[in-house]
């Protein structure tokens, strides 16, 4: 226990010499007497230093205010300010007060007195909060004790104060934990330093910002001995930063999203002529879809009719072998005509399939180009992660990116099925080609088989005959086996046509989706384009709007006691809480008095 030691020894007192309380009794002048008096007084700049005390949980206890005043003509000066009490803190005059008016008589030079009061409040809310060992605390209460401590300290806005200063000042809070009595002291958004054997702890507080602090520390024999709290305009200048580079960069991006618009309107274009070129080719499709399934039908007849000239042909062959006599000529004359007939449906067929050709070709000349119209981009992962990191809308980005990813797989399947359709244009080509060579064939027969019977004369022509038609039913059968393989080869290109004119219309519906989905993806690409078009200005605006958020250095002073006070050149506040200590006991030691000797005692008889 710290002890405090008071000597008792006598006091003399001094007599204020009768002049002196002349000399005051002159001076003092009436309340009334100064309001009259002509105030002719100047200051160039007045200063205030407010000072606060606080309990240990942030309530106010008292405020008083320490003004300065630079007189430069002396004389009376009236200040403002509504004060309980007035001290002079410069010379013995006395300081006098009426309503809210404190009137002084002030050499030149600096003025310093000290108001007190009660009507003012705080800028700022304190709140000050205890714990030991988890459980909120009155400080006062566990004095001495042992514990792991934790102090909160939170700011605000008070409502009831002047919030210019809130507004525009830094608030610096600090306190002091001895070493010897406190241990693994942590402050997170705190700075700790060293002060010889102590450990300072400050936090800072910007203007226009609340404050959320702790610290906490291991203690033995609790003890504290306060917070303290500085309040100063932030009245430093903040240099803007060089964001050209910055802006660059965000001009690159701008530039960026422009060709990526710009390319977006390029593949939509594409896309449109793809989808165009695939409903073409969707169209002629499907016609020769119907073709082939005509064809597929008709083969049977063809193949039944051409079985029959077949039988014919050697039915008659061998019955003029046998007897010529009895020869019937009659159904023989019929046989051109059946040879024409199958002659023209080959010649129909090869013109159809001439045509077929021709349109297909058309259609996959289309496709082709419109293909070759989806640009190559090849974007890398790097960069459509780069787009995601610039603050683009992602919902665009994903359209964007299905969309390049949808176009770059419609691009890579026809190349992968381009050579196949190729194919089927030559071998278009090829079946019509081969149908109208038949049909050549079969209308010479028909032409030759027609003028041999009717240049027949006599036996003699009748062994021609016997002679050609054996030749005729030979090659007839030739070509009755061949047409069977053509007719056959016709129903399976027919059955495989259907499997590839379903692909077909799936690849239209999904080139349609994809042309819808890209004129999505363009007006997004260009909403994106036109809310960064001015990036670089938004981001020099954000950046000189945030330094003028901080930036007080424009902060003109006012006073903290009266709206009416001018010229005041600085205002500084000063807060502390109260400390917690333990309770020193007092010792009273009597000062024993040596024994006095002869000249003290005759001292005595003249006191």
């Amino acid at each position: 226990m710290r002890k405090k030691r008071i000597l008792i020894v006598p006091l003399a007192m001094m007599l204020i010499l009768p002049s002196f309380l002349a000399d005051a009794s002159q001076k003092s002048v009436s309340t009334e007497e100064k309001v009259n008096e002509q105030t002719d007084g100047k200051i160039s700049s007045k200063d205030e230093v407010v000072y606060a005390t606080l309990q240990a949980n942030g309530q106010l206890n008292e405020i008083y205010v320490v003004n300065t005043l630079d007189v430069t003509q002396a004389g009376t000066i009236i200040d403002y300010g509504s004060y309980n009490s007035l001290k002079n803190l410069t010379d013995l005059s006395d300081l006098t007060q009426t309503d809210d008016k404190v009137y002084i008589e002030a050499s030149k030079g600096k003025f310093y007195y000290q108001g007190n009061t009660n009507e003012l409040e705080l800028p700022w809310d304190l709140e000050i909060v205890y714990f030991l060992d988890g459980k909120e605390m009155n400080p006062a209460e566990n004095v001495g004790e042992n514990g792991h401590l934790e102090i909160t300290i939170n700011t605000s806005r008070n409502e009831q104060g002047e919030t210019i200063f809130f507004d525009n000042y830094l608030l610096q809070i600090s306190l002091t934990l001895d070493s010897e009595f406190y241990q693994n002291i942590e402050a997170s958004d705190g700075v700790i330093a060293n002060a010889g054997t102590d450990k300072q702890i400050t936090f800072t507080v910007l203007p226009e910002q609340e404050g959320n602090f702790a610290v906490t520390a291991d203690v033995r024999d609790f003890e504290f001995e306060g917070i303290e709290i500085a309040a100063l305009p932030s009245s430093m200048s903040i240099d803007a930063p060089d964001a050209e580079k910055m802006t660059e960069d965000m001009k690159s991006l701008t530039d960026a999203i422009k060709e990526i618009n710009d390319g977006v309107a390029d593949l939509k274009s594409g896309v449109s002529e793809l989808n165009d070129g695939v409903i073409s080719l969707r169209n002629g499709s499907e016609q020769y879809k119907n073709g082939m399934s005509e064809m597929t039908g008709a083969s049977s007849e063809l193949i039944k009719a051409s079985s029959s000239i077949n039988d014919a042909l050697s039915t008659i062959t061998k019955n003029i072998s046998k007897n010529d006599n009895e020869l019937d000529l009659s159904e023989l004359s019929e046989l051109p005509k059946g040879l024409s007939q199958i002659a023209d449906g080959l010649t129909e067929t090869a013109n159809g399939l001439s045509l077929l050709q021709e349109n297909y070709s058309i259609v996959l000349t289309t496709l082709d180009e419109a293909m070759r119209n989806i640009p190559e981009y090849n974007v890398s992962e790097n960069e459509i992660n780069d787009l995601y990191s610039s603050g683009a809308d992602p919902a665009v980005l994903d359209q964007l990116v299905e969309t390049y990813s949808a176009a770059r797989v419609a691009k890579g399947t026809y190349s992968a099925v381009k050579e196949g359709l190729q194919v089927v244009d030559t071998t278009l080509g090829e079946v019509s080609g081969a149908s109208m060579e038949m049909a050549t064939t079969l209308t010479s027969i028909a032409q030759g088989l027609s003028s041999s019977l009717e240049g027949m004369d006599g036996l003699d022509g009748l062994t021609q005959l016997q002679e050609g038609l054996a030749a005729l039913a030979a090659n007839y059968e030739q070509f009755h086996g061949g047409l069977i393989k053509y007719t056959n080869g016709v129903d399976t290109l027919s059955s495989s046509y259907h499997e590839l004119h379903s692909g077909i219309v799936q690849l239209n519906g999904g080139t349609t989706e994809l042309e819808d989905g890209v004129g999505q993806l363009l007006d997004g690409t260009g909403e994106l384009y036109k809310s960064t078009n001015d990036l670089p200005e938004q981001i020099q605006e954000e950046i000189d709007k945030m330094i003028s958020e901080y930036d007080k250095s424009d902060f003109e002073a006012i006073s903290f006691v009266s709206g009416e006070n001018e010229k005041v050149n600085s205002v500084q506040f000063v807060i502390k809480t109260e400390s917690v200590k333990k309770e020193e006991q007092e010792t009273m030691e009597e000062v024993i008095e040596e024994e006095k000797g002869f000249w003290g005692r005759l001292k005595d008889l003249f006191s």
